[in-house]
C-alpha cells in the first residue's frame, strides 16, 4: 500500500503536555488513515538530489520515486516551517509639567517593539465622570495627527534609534499648564498587522490631575504606574493645590512615569532538510536532518515498517541525548552547529523500515509540524512497491458500491422527511448517524485525492415542516452590525446611524442590528440595570423609536441586542451582596442562580456558563420568564423591533430562548454562542467538528427558533487565509466546516463585530484578508453578517458589489453548494449552479457545462456567474 495515498496522523488534538494528551498517545491509533485528510494540501514537485523530479500527492507523505543510476539517495527535501514568535517589550508614557522656554508642558508615549505603530488616543475633562473620550484641542495635537470622528485622534509614532542604537517609536503631545485637561486616555495600534494594544482589557490612562475630594486622583487605575513616589501607588507626584472658586480642589500633575509590558506575536520563517541515503553494503539508510533554528531542538519521532503506518520505536542503538518518550516515540536533541546558524543531526537505521514520522519541538508548547499540509512529516526510507498502490485501488473499487448505496439511502430519506411532521426529529437522528457512518467509511476507504464531493445533503429543515417561530427571516437577508465599541461614546449614535438608514439599504443590506439599547452599568449597554429604562449612552427612548421608523421606511428590519443572561441589581442585600434589583422588574435575590459564589442567589443551578461579572439570572424561576417575556414584547410593540440578537446565550439552556421567542415571535433572531476552538499545541485542529456541535446543540435546544453566529466558520478562516492552508475550508465531508455545513439555514456567518474588531480586537480577522472572508460569506448559504466598520470604509464598494451579486441571483441561506477545490492556496465552490468563486492565491478557472463570465474579481478573489 503507497504510503501517499494515507494520511498521516497529526499531534493529537486533545490539550497541551501539563494537562496530558502529548504527542505519543497517538501512536497507538495510527494504523489507519486519518478521516478528512483527502484534502490536505495540494500535489507539489520534489526535487530529487541528482536532478530527478516526480510530482507527489500532498496530505500524507511525499515520495519520490528515485532511478537506478542515482547514487543512493532515496529522499531530500528542505520544508518550510512557520512558527509564531512573541517579542516582548514596553510601552511608556512620561508627564514632563515643568514648563519648557515657550510655557509648554509635554506628555511622551514611546514604545520599543519593532513596527509601524500608531497612538490611537483622546482625553477627559477636569470634573468629568466615567471613561468617555473627547477630542484634545486642536493645540495639543501633533503634527500628523487625523481625526476619528469626534472622540478621538491617531497620531503616527515616529521612529528613532536610542543611545544604545535600538529603535524606539515616540511621540511628544505639548500641553499648556493650565489646560483643563484630567486624563489622556489611549491605545497603541500596529498598523501593519491591525493588532491593538490595551492596558489590562482597557484603555492607558494618563493622569494630569484629580480632585482632591476623591482622595486618590487616580482611581481604580493607579496600578498602571510605579509605586514609590506621591500618592502612594504611582509614580505621579502633585503640584501645589489649585483651589477653584466652586467645586472640589484640584491638584496638578508635576511628574508622572510608567511603564506598560507590550506582547507581540510575528511569524517567523525557518526550514528543515532531510535527506535520506541507502546504503546497500551496510543494509542501512542514513538520515540527515538540518534546520536554521537557533537554541534547542527536539525531533519527536518514530518509524514504520511494512507501509501500515502504525509508529514504532527503532531498535538500538539510538541517536546521542535521545530518549523515550512513554514507549511510543524517540525524542532527540539536535546537535548546534559550530557557527551558531542552526542545529542538525544525523543516524543510521535499519533498511527494513519503511518510513520516519516527525515533528520538530521547540518547548512545552512550541511543536512544528508539515506547513504545507498541516500534519506530521512524513519521510519515506525506501521506494515503496506498486503492489500496494494497487491494493489501495482494489480497495477503493470495491467500496465505491457501498457508498453509492449509503448516499442514496440519505438523499432518499431527506426527501420524504416532510411527509411526517411528528416523526421529524427522530428523522433527522437517523439521517445525521448514517452520514456520519458514511463519512468515516469515506475517509476509511477512499484515496485523499478527491477533489469535490457532489450531491451534498445538508441537515436542513425542509419547506414543509418548520418550527412555529422559525426567526430565519425570509431566507435572504443581508444583516449589518450597526455599531462598534466606542459608538456609544457619541452619545447620539441612535440619531447618527438613522443618517445611514438610506444608504444602507441601498447597499441592500435587508437588517440592521442595533446596541443594547437598555440603562447599563457599563457604556456600552452589556451589563443591564434597569430593563424598562431605554435611555442609554446611544441615545434617549424617543431617538430610538425615531431610528426604528426611519429604517423601516427604507425597508429595512430592527433587531434589539437583548441580554438575558445576567443583570445588574440596584440594591445590596443584609450581607451587602449586589443582587436586589430595581425599577418595573423589581426581583430579589431568588432571581439570581444558586452557583454563583459572587452574588449568593437564592435560586436554582445554572443551566449553563456562569458570567462572573454581575448576578446571572436564574431562566428556571416562572416569575422570570414571565416577566422577560413581557418585556420582550412591550419592546416590540414599543420600539418596533423586528427581532433579537441574543447576548451570552450560552450561559442558559436553549429551552428557555424558546420560550422568549414563541412569546415575542421575531422576524429573526440569532444568539451569540461563543466558546474556544479547538486547539493543540498552539495549532488549530483540522477537524472543529465538536465545537460546531456545540452551537448546533445549542440551536437544536431553541427547536431552531433563532440561528446563531457561526464562530466555527470565522475561526476556521482565520487560519486558512492567514496560513495559506485552504484546505481547511472543506470538512471530512466535502462540506463547509462550520455551522454553515451542518445547519446553513440558521447560521449566521461573519467575519468581525463589536468584540473582534473595533478597538477591543479580541480576535481580529487576518489584516488586509477582509475581503477574501467577505466573498466567502457571501455567496455561501447561510445569513452573512457585515461590520459596520468595514461598511464605512475603504471596502464599503468592493462589499456592496458582492451584495449585489447575491441579491441578483438570489443566494438565500439554503442554497446547495458544492466544494470543488480545497488547497494548500486555493479554495473554490459553486453555489446553486448560478455561482463559481475562488480565494487564495492559487489559479482557478470554472469549467463544465455552464457558460461562466466573470462578475466581480480583486486581490486573490475572483466571482462568475451563469450566463443565461
Amino acid at each position: 500500500m503507497s504510503a501517499a495515498s494515507w494520511s498521516i496522523p497529526a499531534i493529537p488534538r486533545a490539550a497541551p503536555p501539563a494537562r496530558g494528551g502529548l504527542p505519543g498517545d497517538a501512536f497507538l491509533v495510527a494504523a489507519r488513515p486519518g478521516p478528512g485528510r483527502r484534502r490536505a494540501a495540494p500535489g507539489r514537485r520534489l526535487r530529487l538530489r541528482g536532478g530527478g523530479v516526480v510530482v507527489a500527492r500532498a496530505g500524507a507523505a511525499e515520495v519520490p520515486v528515485t532511478h537506478p543510476e542515482e547514487s543512493g539517495v532515496v529522499f531530500s527535501e528542505k520544508f518550510p516551517l512557520r512558527r509564531c514568535k512573541t517579542v516582548q517589550g514596553k510601552a511608556w508614557a512620561r508627564v514632563v509639567a515643568e514648563p519648557d522656554g515657550e510655557g509648554m508642558c509635554k506628555i511622551v508615549i514611546g514604545c520599543d517593539v519593532e513596527g509601524k505603530w500608531v497612538l490611537h488616543w483622546g482625553v477627559s475633562y477636569d470634573g468629568e465622570q466615567g471613561r468617555e473620550w473627547d477630542q484634545p484641542p486642536s493645540e495639543v495635537r501633533p503634527p500628523g495627527s487625523v481625526t476619528i470622528k469626534d472622540y478621538a485622534i491617531e497620531t503616527p509614532l515616529v521612529g528613532s534609534p536610542n543611545s544604545e542604537g535600538h529603535m524606539v517609536h515616540e511621540v511628544e503631545i505639548k500641553f499648556n499648564q493650565d489646560t483643563p485637561i484630567a486624563i489622556i486616555n489611549f491605545v497603541l495600534k500596529e498598523e501593519e498587522t491591525g493588532a491593538w494594544f490595551q492596558h489590562k482589557g482597557g484603555d492607558f490612562r494618563i493622569p494630569l490631575s484629580g480632585s482632591l475630594e476623591d482622595g486618590d486622583p487616580f482611581g481604580a487605575q493607579q496600578d498602571t504606574v510605579h509605586p514609590g513616589a506621591k500618592p502612594e501607588g504611582s509614580s505621579a507626584q502633585p503640584q501645589e493645590t489649585v483651589p477653584g472658586d466652586k467645586g472640589p480642589s484640584v491638584k496638578r500633575i508635576s511628574e508622572f512615569y510608567g511603564e506598560y509590558p507590550i506582547l507581540k506575536s510575528e511569524y517567523v520563517q525557518n526550514f528543515v532538510s532531510v535527506t535520506v541515503t541507502e546504503n546497500s553494503e551496510t543494509d542501512k539508510s542514513l538520515v540527515e536532518f538540518d534546520t536554521d533554528i537557533t537554541g534547542q531542538v527536539i525531533i519527536h519521532w518514530g518509524v514504520c515498517k511494512d507501509n501500515t503506518m502504525t509508529w514504532e520505536i527503532p531498535s538500538e542503538p539510538h541517536p546521542p541525548k535521545t530518549k523515550i518518550f512513554r514507549q511510543k516515540a524517540l525524542q532527540t536533541l539536535l546537535q548546534q552547529k559550530t557557527d551558531g546558524t542552526g542545529n542538525t543531526i544525523s543516524f543510521l537505521l535499519n533498511a527494513d523500515y519503511s518510513g520516519l514520522v516527525f515533528v520538530l519541538k521547540l518547548d512545552e508548547y512550541t511543536w512544528l509540524r508539515n506547513v504545507d499540509n498541516g500534519f506530521d512529516f512524513y519521510i519515506p526510507l525506501k521506494e515503496p512497491h506498486k503492489s500496494d498502490e494497487q491494493k489501495v485501488d482494489d480497495k477503493s473499487a470495491q467500496t465505491d458500491g457501498l457508498i453509492g448505496d449509503i448516499r442514496n439511502l440519505v438523499v432518499g430519506l431527506s426527501s420524504r422527511r416532510g411527509q411526517r411532521a411528528k416523526n421529524k426529529v427522530l428523522q433527522e437522528d437517523i439521517l445525521q448517524e448514517i452520514e456520519r457512518l458514511a463519512a468515516e467509511a469515506y475517509s476509511i476507504f477512499r484515496s485523499p485525492t478527491i477533489d469535490a464531493v457532489e450531491d451534498s445533503v445538508y441537515i436542513d429543515d425542509p419547506a414543509t415542516v418548520k418550527p412555529a417561530c422559525s426567526g430565519t427571516g425570509s431566507g435572504f437577508e443581508i444583516l449589518c452590525q450597526g455599531f462598534n465599541w466606542e459608538s456609544h461614546k457619541s452619545g447620539k449614535w441612535y440619531v447618527e446611524l438613522g443618517a445611514k438608514a438610506k444608504e444602507l439599504a441601498s447597499l441592500g443590506f435587508t437588517i440592521v442590528w442595533s446596541p443594547p439599547p437598555t440603562d447599563s452599568v457599563s457604556p456600552e449597554g452589556y451589563m443591564p440595570r434597569d430593563l424598562y429604562n431605554l435611555n442609554s449612552r446611544y441615545g434617549t427612548i424617543e431617538e430610538l423609536k425615531q431610528l426604528v421608523n426611519i429604517f423601516h421606511e427604507a425597508g429595512v428590519k430592527v433587531l434589539g441586542d437583548a441580554v438575558l443572561n445576567h443583570r445588574c441589581a440596584q440594591f445590596q442585600n443584609q450581607n451587602g451582596v449586589w443582587n436586589i434589583f430595581g425599577g418595573r422588574i423589581n426581583w430579589d435575590d431568588r432571581a439570581v442562580v444558586a452557583d454563583d459564589p459572587h452574588f449568593q442567589g437564592r435560586g436554582n443551578k445554572s443551566s449553563g456558563d456562569n458570567f462572573h461579572a454581575a448576578p446571572n439570572i436564574d431562566h428556571s424561576q416562572d416569575f422570570v420568564r414571565n416577566d422577560l417575556k413581557e418585556w420582550l414584547c412591550w419592546m416590540r410593540k414599543e420600539v418596533g423591533y423586528d427581532g433579537w440578537r441574543l447576548d451570552f446565550v450560552r450561559g442558559f439552556w436553549g429551552g428557555y430562548v424558546k420560550d422568549y421567542l414563541e412569546a415575542s415571535e421575531p422576524y429573526f433572531a440569532v444568539g451569540e454562542y461563543w466558546d474556544s476552538l479547538s486547539y493543540t499545541y498552539g495549532e488549530m485542529d483540522y477537524n472543529q467538528d465538536a465545537h460546531r456541535q456545540r452551537i448546533v446543540d445549542w440551536i437544536n435546544a431553541t427547536s431552531g427558533t433563532a440561528g446563531a453566529f457561526d464562530v466555527t466558520t470565522k475561526g476556521i478562516l482565520h487560519m486558512a487565509l492567514e496560513r495559506s492552508e485552504y484546505w481547511r475550508l472543506s470538512d471530512e465531508k466535502g462540506k463547509p466546516p462550520g455551522v454553515l455545513g451542518w445547519w446553513p439555514s440558521r447560521a449566521v456567518t461573519f467575519i468581525e463585530n463589536h468584540d473582534t474588531g473595533s478597538t477591543q480586537g479580541h480576535w481580529r480577522f487576518p489584516y488586509g484578508m477582509e475581503m477574501q472572508g467577505y466573498v466567502y460569506i457571501l455567496t455561501h448559504p447561510g445569513t452573512p453578517a457585515v461590520f459596520y466598520d468595514h461598511v464605512f470604509s475603504h471596502l464599503q464598494q468592493d462589499i456592496a458589489k458582492l451584495i449585489s451579486v447575491r441579491r441578483r441571483l438570489k443566494i438565500h441561506c439554503r442554497s446547495k453548494i458544492k466544494i470543488l477545490k480545497a488547497e494548500q492556496n486555493l479554495y473554490a465552490a459553486e453555489i446553486d449552479e448560478k455561482v463559481t468563486m475562488k480565494i487564495g492565491s492559487g489559479h482557478f478557472e470554472p469549467t463544465g457545462p455552464i457558460n461562466w463570465i466573470v462578475a466581480v474579481e480583486g486581490q486573490d478573489y475572483k466571482i462568475w456567474e451563469a450566463s443565461s
